[in-house]
């Protein structure tokens, strides 16, 4: 053969261009299914966010199984539009969907950016979760309430009527995992500080509020001076012994408002503490002021009609909380005896504090200020002390509980100490503080970490 004919052959064999055609064609269907992969896998995190698997210790939805679950301390997120169902009723089935989708499509961006987690839509109701801080999701709520604003706006321009929303939030203790069946599961967040939230939205229906926070929010505040607050009552939820406190934050009403509500700010404090206290002749007087500086403060005039109808009835809308003074349980046990004895001992001084409020007697302000001086100097920094040694995983947050405690102490403290406050007044406040201290971090933060403990000590034994 001449090495001419040898130039002339194919370079290749048809069994050889055949497997090359095949490999090709596997390539391809390899990139096809990937990319089929990849956007399922991006339609099933707009049903379930990444950073919800994240919480969950979960890598991707492949990774989550029936029963998973896992405890967080975080700030629950409630927001609801007011009258949905009369203004739904004046709409066909598509135009609620079309309204809904363009409202939440307004509000999701806005959750995201303050690094919340959309848990579920319920109907026209969003419920969201915050992590990282409550000041994301107090920053974040806001942020939405400026968004409708700008949404309401738009539906004046096209004609429509403008929405409200009302927002709760609340922070505390949750598990997250996945419920339902074999072939049907969905994730959910379970918890008492869920159902808290959800009862705090519901309250602005009440008092005519944009967003209620609830003490267990305030004190998880890293920068609370940055919110217009005011404590606004004694919240008491269905089926639960102990009342907490809940503020209303109004940076988001008009600046008059604003203003007009910084104005009224301690005539109304005081004529809320002076109603609990059932002192009706001091808080109508100061109500009457809040309403003459600000005409439309509803919750003002609602605790003005309160005072009205106590003078006319002798019925009072309170908890009744002083009346019925708290006694040690069982249930408070943490099981941790130093904790015990520090926590039962706080309690017997609750106690007494309530005791003379009821009476109107004389306050040790100086006896109770020592003794608790005294209880944070030395319980707290024991406490910190346990949990860093037993790697509590909660105890940053549980240190900025206790940093917190001692700031809003010292600040009543300072006024007590300064001489021109009413001590009645004051040993409200400090009576507020104690009990939202004691029904929420002793008998249960401390409950948790006393668990956490027990469980440490049981593993090593």
């Amino acid at each position: 053969m001449h090495p001419a004919e040898d130039n002339d052959k194919p370079s290749t064999t048809p069994e050889a261009e055949g497997i090359q055609d095949i490999l090709h064609k596997v390539i391809i269907a390899h990139q096809q299914a990937l990319a089929l992969l990849q956007q399922t896998e991006a339609a099933y995190s707009r049903l379930v966010p990444h950073q919800l698997l994240s919480l969950m210790h979960a890598k991707s939805i492949i990774d989550v199984k029936l029963g998973d679950q896992v405890e967080r301390k975080l700030t629950i997120m409630f927001a609801d539009i007011r009258d949905f169902t009369s203004l739904s009723e004046t709409m066909t089935p598509t135009e609620n969907f079309n309204f809904i989708n363009s409202y939440l499509s307004q509000m999701e961006p806005v959750i995201s950016r303050h690094h919340g987690i959309i848990d579920k839509y319920i109907g026209d109701a969003i419920m969201a979760l915050f992590e990282k801080s409550a000041d994301d999701a107090v920053a974040g709520a806001i942020a939405m309430l400026e968004r409708l604003n700008f949404y309401n706006a738009g539906r004046k321009r096209a004609g429509y009527k403008p929405i409200q929303i009302g927002i709760g939030l609340n922070t505390g203790m949750v598990m997250i995992g996945t419920v339902g069946g074999v072939n049907r599961m969905d994730s959910t967040v379970i918890g008492d500080a869920v159902n808290l939230t959800a009862r705090l939205e519901e309250a602005n229906k009440t008092y005519n509020t944009k967003l209620l926070i609830s003490h267990n929010t305030l004190y998880d505040l890293n920068e609370p001076e940055r919110y217009m607050l005011r404590f606004l009552d004694r919240f008491r939820v269905k089926g639960k012994s102990q009342p907490l406190s809940i503020y209303e934050v109004f940076n988001n009403d008009a600046e008059e408002i604003r203003q007009a509500k910084l104005k009224s700010l301690d005539r109304f404090e005081r004529a809320v503490a002076y109603y609990h206290l059932k002192l009706i002749d001091r808080a109508l007087p100061l109500f009457q002021q809040c309403i003459e500086i600000y005409p439309h403060d509803q919750p003002a005039q609602i605790y003005l009609e309160r005072c009205y109808n106590y003078q006319a009835t002798s019925h009072h809308a309170g908890t009744g909380e002083l009346d019925l003074l708290a006694t040690w349980q069982p249930t408070f046990q943490t099981g941790i005896a130093t904790l015990d004895d520090a926590h039962q001992e706080l309690l017997r001084l609750i106690t007494q504090y309530a005791t003379r409020i009821r009476n109107d007697q004389d306050f040790e302000f100086r006896d109770i200020y020592n003794f608790l001086n005294e209880y944070t100097s030395s319980q707290f920094p024991m406490e910190e002390a346990l949990m860093r040694e037993h790697h509590y995983p909660f105890l940053e947050s549980h240190t900025r509980e206790h940093r917190h405690f001692v700031q809003y102490l010292q600040a009543l403290q300072t006024r007590m100490n300064a001489g021109d406050e009413d001590p009645r007044y004051i040993a409200y406040r400090t009576e507020l503080l104690l009990l939202d201290w004691f029904s929420s971090h002793s008998i249960r933060a401390d409950r948790h970490f006393a668990r956490h403990l027990q469980s440490r000590l049981s593993d090593s034994s």
